[in-house]
């Protein structure tokens, strides 16, 4: 066997190992750190500090709800006041009262009152022992039904999913933002390992081309062809490993410890080869994430949300336009201690302080003004959660597009793959033959990297539009 068929024998071997089998790839896995998607996904949902800052939305809101709910405390009051003047003592008052707040509206009242002096004013008078009482203020107009405890405290309610929405969609756009840098840093790594074997092949090609020309097979300008062609992959190599590099910092910005210490990938993590692979989506899928989208998506949520918060301070603003009615009954005793006989009827309608205050704005400006702000408010939000259903729907509509379209390119793609290595092929035996040139070669060859670098890159976008499918029916898959 001649020297020339040794080095054609072993040129199409390594040729089949580069092109055909993805043997070295799958050993440089072997030897790396691999980081699967769903493990940079957990490291970002666990440490992140947009995560962490989207956890603490919740958080915020159930503080607001909390301080809402403040507003219906019992609230204990003590007021002293002494006057003395020229050696006379003129008063003493002491007036302590506690006053419990309900969510029907009344309000339970408690008090003791102890006063002294010569000066006093006749209806601040009270026995030597205090006189104490016990009593309810139920508003009857503006109040009743709802009041502005009772409004704050439903908003703040609502409030909690308006956050939780807030909070999904924070991680949502993390998430996707986050996924696609992966599958960036995926691409420019294959795409390093298609030149780094491509370069292997040229010059291993130029080492051949060399020991042919000594032998007189082949001319001495086909060195020349063969040294550009090298060349010219150490070129691309240089500009893949740059992309590659690049790459690995964005998915490193993602990537974070406890504490919010950052992360930095190592040099020997790799990505996951896995995940781009072609999985059809029934149609009536589609369906079932257009209901999932309408229902849970993090943008309809807020609004809607919202227009329950609107709608009570609508009802709050339509209340304010009554009038201000309140009673106010208390049953006084001339003590602290609670006697036997206080709830006697006789007690009762002999010993108590009763009061009812009314008022109301004639032109009412205010309120008309408030409500009817309100009201355009509730329909600006309609406006726009039914702009908001319709470009959900859309956008989820076209990323299924895309995904469908993206399947049907990468098969076309694949088979465009396949007849590119038998073109190159064939022309290597026809080189082998002495009916072809090198420069037709690596021609073929080119154009087969040119169709494995398309194919990889369709199928990063592939796996793209899987998650940007799942965001736009507001959530991603993390597993």
């Amino acid at each position: 066997m001649t020297l020339k068929n040794i080095y054609s024998k072993l040129l199409m071997v390594l040729m089949l190992m580069v092109f055909g089998i993805p043997a070295t790839k799958a050993q440089v896995q072997d030897s790396a750190q691999v980081l699967t998607l769903h493990d940079f996904h957990q490291l970002i949902l666990q440490y992140h500090p947009v995560a962490s800052q989207a956890a603490l939305l919740t958080e915020q809101a159930r503080q607001e709800l909390r301080m809402a709910r403040g507003t219906l405390d019992p609230v204990i009051s003590s007021k002293l006041y002494r006057k003395e003047y020229n050696g006379k003592e003129y008063y003493t008052l002491w007036n302590n009262t506690l006053r419990i707040p309900t969510w029907f509206g009344p309000e339970l009242i408690a008090g003791y009152d102890q006063t002294q002096g010569q000066y006093l004013n006749p209806e601040a008078t009270t026995p030597d022992k205090g006189l104490s009482y016990a009593g309810i203020s139920v508003p009857l107009g503006q109040g009743l039904f709802i009041d502005e405890r009772r409004a704050t405290i439903r908003q703040a309610n609502l409030m909690q999913g308006i956050a939780e929405a807030e909070r999904v969609k924070l991680i949502n756009k993390l998430l996707l933002q986050a996924t696609k840098d992966y599958w960036d840093w995926l691409l420019y790594y294959r795409e390093m390992q298609l030149y780094q074997e491509s370069l292997e092949l040229a010059d291993f090609r130029l080492k051949a081309v060399k020991a042919r020309v000594q032998e007189g097979d082949l001319a001495a300008i086909d060195t020349v062809e063969a040294l550009i062609a090298v060349q010219d992959r150490q070129v691309m190599l240089q500009q893949a490993q740059l992309a590659y590099n690049n790459a690995r910092l964005m998915v490193a910005t993602h990537l974070w410890a406890e504490d919010q210490v950052p992360l930095e990938l190592k040099e020997q993590t790799v990505p996951a080869l896995i995940g781009s692979e072609l999985t059809s989506l029934p149609q009536d899928s589609v369906q079932q994430l257009l209901a999932i989208a309408k229902a849970n998506h993090p943008d309809l949520r807020k609004l809607n949300l919202k227009g329950q918060q609107l709608e009570v301070e609508q009802r709050y603003a339509a209340d304010k336009l009554k009038p201000k009615l309140n009673v106010e009954y208390n049953v006084l005793q001339s003590d602290f201690y609670l006697d036997t006989d206080i709830l006697e009827r006789q007690h009762l309608g002999a010993n108590y302080k009763l009061g009812v205050s009314f008022s109301l704005p004639l032109f009412l400006r205010e309120e008309r003004g408030k409500l009817q702000l309100t009201k355009a408010k509730r329909q600006v939000n309609n406006l726009e959660q039914k702009q908001a259903v319709r470009e959900i729907e859309n956008n989820l509509l076209a990323a299924f597009n895309e995904w469908q379209a993206l399947e049907e390119q990468i098969r076309l793609q694949e088979k465009m793959v396949k007849n590119a290595d038998i073109l190159r092929n064939g022309e290597v035996i026809r080189f082998q033959n002495g009916e072809s040139s090198l420069f037709l070669v690596n021609s073929r060859e080119v154009k087969l990297m040119e169709s494995q670098l398309k194919l990889y890159a369709l199928k990063a976008k592939y796996a793209k539009a899987k998650t940007l499918l799942y965001w736009s029916a507001g959530r991603i898959e993390v597993n």
